[in-house]
Formats: structure tokens, sequence, C-alpha cells
């Protein structure tokens, strides 16, 4: 295949982390994301040695590549908690997602950034959240801490492209951190894709803003609800708010070349019709 796209969705690691890679073959995916552990609970058993071994075996003979995997961290971690044993509880808890990623030989961890809980300041909170990410950082080694923007829902953080470059604008080590662009939770935050005007305009600002070489990843995913409503819930591609247009402006951006596009739309049973759906909107 000549397409410099890398589509996939986040496929069930049930079982065994080394099943999402089958998971991801079977619908014709060049990309995937999984949960190395599970997502609901705080602890998990460490991955053994055999675990390792066929995770790696199953990723090297599917073809895909460690880059183009984009792990993602529990839903329960938070790196901005206001309460200190709670933040120490996700900041272990992180770099222990991280270290999984370590073993498996996977390059990025995708995460929420996380939430002030109306306690403190969005500007105290950001500053908690970077530090969170530096202490992992200094603690880990070549995993990169890719921050997801949010929909803007209740008090999470992470939802305008400023709030992702001011965290940052407080990492260390920028080598090791990039941001992950969800288009569900990019159009709830009031950031229009759906015609070419508005598509060039949004980017623009990212690129303003953030910066395309942070660009380590998207979540292809249509909404349910309208513009700027702040609300996450995704929908199939073409079926929701978005539209097509915008997933054929994706699909022929270079801007989005080799990074894994993810999708976490809703009907999993339709996942390898919507990687060839937009496989089919390059021209």
């Amino acid at each position: 295949m000549s397409s410099k796209k890398f589509v996939g969705a986040h496929t069930s690691a049930s079982g065994g982390v080394f099943n999402a890679v089958e998971n991801a073959v079977k619908i014709g995916a060049r990309a995937f994301a999984l949960f190395t552990k599970n997502q609901r609970q705080w602890v998990a058993k460490d991955l053994d040695k055999e675990t390792i071994d066929k995770f790696k075996k199953a990723l090297a003979e599917s073809g895909i590549l460690a880059k183009h995997v984009l792990p993602h961290d529990s839903y329960l971690i938070n790196l901005g908690h206001p309460e200190a044993d709670k933040l120490e509880k996700s900041r272990e808890a992180f770099v222990d997602e991280i270290q999984r990623c370590e073993q498996l030989g996977l390059v990025k961890l995708n995460f929420h950034p996380g939430s002030h809980l109306k306690q403190i300041s969005e500007d105290e909170c950001i500053g908690i959240i970077a530090d969170s990410i530096n202490m992992a950082l200094d603690k880990t080694s070549g995993v990169k801490a890719v921050i997801e923007n949010t929909a803007g829902q209740g008090s999470n953080l992470g939802y305008t492209f400023e709030h992702l470059a001011q965290i940052i604008e407080k990492v260390e080590d920028k080598s090791r951190v990039g941001v992950c662009i969800d288009t569900c939770h990019m159009f709830v935050a009031g950031y229009d894709i759906r015609t070419k005007e508005a598509y060039e305009k949004t980017w623009n600002e990212f690129s303003d803003v953030v910066g395309f070489e942070y660009l380590m990843g998207m979540h292809i995913n249509d909404s349910k609800p309208p513009l700027g409503s702040k609300k996450d819930r995704h929908h199939s591609i073409g079926e929701g708010e978005i539209g097509l247009d915008a997933f054929r402006f994706i699909m022929n951006d270079e801007r989005m070349n080799d990074i894994p596009l993810i999708l976490e739309t809703i009907d999993a049973s339709i996942w390898k019709e919507e990687i060839e759906l937009l496989y089919s909107l390059e021209n």
C-alpha cells in the first residue's frame, strides 16, 4: 500500500496484550491503540516475560511499527489532582504505565492531562500536571508522554490548544512530550473542521499555538453533539455532526503522515469498513 497514512482502532487486549495486535490485524489496521492493563483498576499484575515475548512476536509479524501503536493509560489517573495523596497514587500509576510500554518495546503513551476538580485554579492544575509528567519522565526512558486534547467536560483541562502548549512549555524534556488530537474532542471544544476554510483555520491555530512537531497521533471520531457543546460522545465516521469532509481533509493532509490515526468510534463491528472508508478518501 502506498499510503503514508496509518489508520487503525483501539482494539481489545482482553486475554492478553498480544491479542490487541491480532485484533488490529483482523480489521486491516496499520496502527492500533490498546490498554496495557485493565484501565478500570489502579494496580495490575506485572507483565511476565512470556506475555512480553508474545506481544513483541505478534507485533513483528503484523508489520505494524512500534511508533504506530498508541497505548492509552488508565482513565483513573489524574495527574493534576489537587489532593496530595491522590496525586501521588496517580503519579505512581502513570510511571507504571510508562514502564509497561517500555517493556513491550512501545514508544508512546497517550493520556488525558488531568482535572482541577474545581478545587484549584486552571494554572495551578497545569503546573501540577507538568510536574507529574517531569517526574514520570525522570524515572523512565524511551517512551514519549502524549497528551490528549479533551472535550472540556466538567473540570478536565486540555480542551484548548493553549492548555496543551502551557503543559508542554513546562515539560523539561521536550523530546519526550507530544500531543494526540481527538477530532470529536476538538470539535465539541469549539474547533471547527467541517469546511476546508474552517479546517485550515483550526490547524493553523494549532500550528501557531502548539506546533506540528508535537503531533504524535490522532483519534479519528465523528461527534454526536454539536460544535462547542463540550460533551464527549463519539460517533461513527460520517454519521455525526462533523461529517465526512473533515476526514477527507485529514486523509489528504501531509501533516498527518506517519502517525497513528486511531478510531474510537462507537461501533467496533464496522471498524474494518471505516478503515477502508478512510483510505478511500485519499486522492
